[in-house]
């Protein structure tokens, strides 16, 4: 779901942005008023999962391969809001770092991703949930649907912007400009990846992660979650497993690790050749497409591109170096974000919540 620049006319990449901006800053606002400073460390951790799961890259029966994006999961433990910025920090390295998704492309990728998928996968956990208890099963399996619904919807939506492109922007003769998929071709090659693969990898990180915090770590379901009681509230929850924070750091260490396991890979993304890796002829173009590109390419400044060294040697290393540093800016960015929203959004909001503690106590 990474849609590369080139793939999408300048008008629609302009939409994206437009529409995505807005959501950045409301996030910002609502992430200072409930993720508070003790949680900042967490939406890091989960940011940074976000960027790991996406460096898997699972083999599809077609011979494309898809990923998992965690979104959910973070919207689910923190609230969407907190998966709008998560999500994006992750997706912005990605493409600045390593060419992983367009630069003229961020704000429809993050519109998709970022915001599409944690709303809808959070909407489903919502409907399924109810008012269960934290402890419940039907809370871990909510996490899975909703992270199965919410990824699907993401591709759903990128499969439509991807699919309109040929309709919308073409030459006088009728070839497109930009991407050269129709909707007839986009949609089920989208279903088929998320529908199976990326969908049952999304729901079982979701539901998996859940199930183990209701046993771990009920503090960090709370956060989300004000209104539901504990299980016993007043007593203190016995834990079996390691616990939170350093099975956390085990969690991320060993998904760095593994990484590579995405080289193994055969083949790549549906919607992400390269220009002259295009089935011209299959396709039913004479040429490439002249934004396509034109566009395609256009940052450059990529640190590891594809996640490997401009050298192109020690494929494997540089997955981990990039997965590692992937790791660090995602991390210190979402630190920095935290800290900005403090200080746009703080004194405001501090006092505009001493005046709702007024008007309650008058």
């Amino acid at each position: 779901m990474h849609i590369p620049d080139g793939y999408l006319s300048p008008q629609t990449c302009a939409v994206g942005f437009v529409v995505t901006a807005p959501a950045w800053i409301v996030a910002a606002r609502r992430v200072r008023r409930t993720v508070k400073n003790r949680q900042v460390p967490t939406l890091a951790v989960l940011a940074a999962v976000c960027f790991l799961v996406m460096m898997f890259n699972i083999p599809i029966p077609d011979g494309t391969t898809a990923h998992a994006v965690g979104g959910v999961l973070v919207a689910v433990l923190l609230g969407p809001w907190a998966g709008v910025i998560a999500v994006s920090v992750a997706l912005a390295f990605q493409a600045l770092l390593f060419g992983d998704g367009g630069v003229l492309a961020f704000g429809v990728n993050a519109l998709n991703m970022a915001v599409i998928g944690p709303f809808v996968g959070y909407g489903v956990y919502k409907l399924i949930a109810g008012r269960s208890e934290l402890t419940s099963p039907r809370r871990a399996l909510a996490a899975a649907v909703g992270g199965y619904a919410g990824i699907n919807a993401s591709a759903l939506a990128t499969a439509i912007e991807l699919g309109i492109q040929p309709d919308l922007f073409h030459t006088a003769a009728g070839a497109p400009l930009y991407s050269p998929y129709h909707l007839a071709q986009t949609i089920p090659a989208m279903a088929l990846a998320h529908l199976t693969v990326a969908g049952l990898a999304e729901a079982i990180l979701s539901g998996a992660v859940v199930a183990y915090l209701q046993r771990a770590n009920l503090p960090l379901m709370k956060v989300n979650h004000p209104d539901v009681p504990l299980p016993g509230e007043g007593t203190a929850v016995r834990r079996r497993l390691p616990r939170p924070g350093l099975a956390a750091g085990i969690a991320v260490a060993v998904m760095a690790l593994l990484t590579p396991l995405g080289l193994l890979a055969p083949g790549g993304a549906f919607g992400e050749d390269a220009p002259q890796d295009l089935d011209l002829h299959g396709l039913g173009l004479s040429s490439i497409p002249a934004g396509l590109n034109r566009y395609n390419g256009f940052w450059q400044h990529t640190l590891f591109p594809d996640y490997g060294f401009t050298s192109g040697a020690h494929p494997t290393v540089a997955y981990v170096v990039s997965a590692l540093v992937g790791i660090a800016v995602v991390g210190v960015v979402i630190f920095g974000v935290a800290a900005l929203a403090r200080a746009v959004f703080g004194r405001r909001g501090e006092r505009a919540e001493n005046e709702e503690k007024a008007e309650a106590t008058s």
